[in-house]
This record gives C-alpha cells, structure tokens and sequence, in this order.
C-alpha cells in the first residue's frame, strides 16, 4: 500500500491564546501521525506562551522570532515545512472535524492534484453557526464573479509554492491570500479539486473587516491582484466579492 503523504500544517501567531483550540483540532486528527504541526509565533506576550508550552511536545517545528507580518509567518512556514502537502490553519480557526486531514490525504493520492480546497462555516464564541461559506465546484471562469475559495481550507502540494512562489508579503499587507489563490489557480490553471464537505470553522471578523480603512485597502489590494494575474474588467471584481457575502445566510446549513 502506498505511503500517505505529509501533510504540514502552519500555524502563525501573534497574542492569541485560541491557537490551544486551533491546535488541539489539528492533533485530534484521525491521521496525526501523518502530519507535520508548525507554529510561527511573532513574539507573543500574553497567555499565547504557555498554549505552546503546553503543547510543545506536539509541536514539530516551533518558530519564535519577530516578523513582518501574518503572511511573512506563513512563508516561514512554508519553508520550514517538511511535507509534501501544506495547508494553513490561522490560530483562532479549527478543523470542523477529526477526518478533515484524512480526507485531505485521499484526495492528494491522485498525485495529478495539484490544490484543494472545501467549505467553512462562521461561527460565534460559542460555536454556533452563523454564516456557511459554500465553496462549490471549481470552475475557472467563476473568478470573474467575485469567487474565491476560503483560505484557510486551502492545501496545495508543496512543489507548487517552490515553483510560483509563496505569499507577497511585500506589496500585499490584507489580500495577499487572495493574490496567491489567483495566481494557483487561475493564472497558472494549476489542476484542482473540491472536498465537498466543511473543513475550518472560523470566528466571524477578520483583518480585512475590522475598519473602513481596511476595508478600502483590502479592495485596492484585490484590484491590483487581478491587474496582476490578467484577469479582465479588473475593477469589477471588488465589487462582486462584496455582493456575495449576503448568500453565506441564505445556505441552509442543516441540509448538509
């Protein structure tokens, strides 16, 4: 029977004491022994120390030093990483269930996958559901309706980041997730493959809503992505993006 592959798992961190649920969902995993733990802790300060001195047996790689940001901790990681698959997992995220990596692993055995990606759910400090980010079947042509996967269920082989690159972390400071997704899948057509199943709950706010000046900045990030990776009528895109957040109530999450 052939070998699972790797699969490494990256975890960047800044004073957020919630990566001990992040990491607890990460070593629940039925398939642990086939993945990698790295944490990128930028210099915490707060309770953040004592989670990953309580975890630190789990923990494969742990990288303690300043940073310029959340996406120069993840290509930290990415460089660091071991396996031959790498997903990112932020630190207040967790995985929606205990078979979320297995199924990861059977979908890479077909080694012709280059990505993958599933569904995520926003939950609120309880746990509760409040809005389901249904992915659906990839189709090229869907980035030009303001589509794009969640980010944080993203895998993507590891050869991938050595041969287009890993985050800009010099021109992009909110969407530079987004870039990078553009630039795998769309502009690279990089072959790709839905798991039609939620794989990260994720506690609703994120860096790019949290202001009007980050919501601006956001959008001109968006817009110089698509310039960057030739996608036509570029000033459309933000604006799509926008329009399809409401849908995220409409999906009747008890159907799944």
């Amino acid at each position: 029977m052939k070998k699972a592959p790797l699969i490494s798992i990256i975890t960047p961190v800044y004073n957020e004491p919630k990566i001990c649920r992040s990491l607890n969902s990460v070593i629940n995993q039925s398939n642990k022994k086939d993945v990698e733990i790295i944490v990128v802790d930028g210099g915490s300060k707060d309770e953040t120390r004592e989670c990953l001195e309580k975890f630190k047996d789990s923990i494969d790689v742990l990288i303690q030093e300043n940073d310029s940001g959340i996406y120069d901790a993840m290509n930290k990681g990415i460089r660091e990483s071991k396996g031959e698959i790498v997903g990112i997992l932020n630190a207040d995220d967790y995985y929606y269930s205990n078979t979320v990596l297995s199924d990861i692993s059977k979908i890479f055995s077909d080694t012709s996958i280059d990505v993958s990606y599933g569904d995520l759910v926003y939950v609120n400090p309880r746990g509760k559901v409040k809005r389901y980010w249904k992915s659906g079947e990839y189709k090229r042509m869907k980035w030009y309706l303001g589509w794009m996967p969640p980010h944080p269920t993203v895998f993507v082989r590891k050869k991938i980041y050595e041969t287009l690159g890993r985050f800009n972390d010099i021109d992009y400071k909110i969407a530079a997730d987004y870039e990078l997704m553009l630039r795998f899948f769309f502009r690279n057509n990089l072959n790709v493959r839905y798991l039609q199943k939620v794989v990260v709950s994720m506690e609703l706010g994120g860096e790019s809503n949290k202001s009007l000046k980050n919501i601006i900045l956001a959008n001109r990030e968006v817009l110089m992505a698509c310039k960057e990776n030739k996608l036509i009528f570029p000033y459309l895109i933000p604006f799509l993006k926008v329009f399809r957040k409401p849908f995220q109530y409409l999906h009747n999450f008890s159907s799944e």
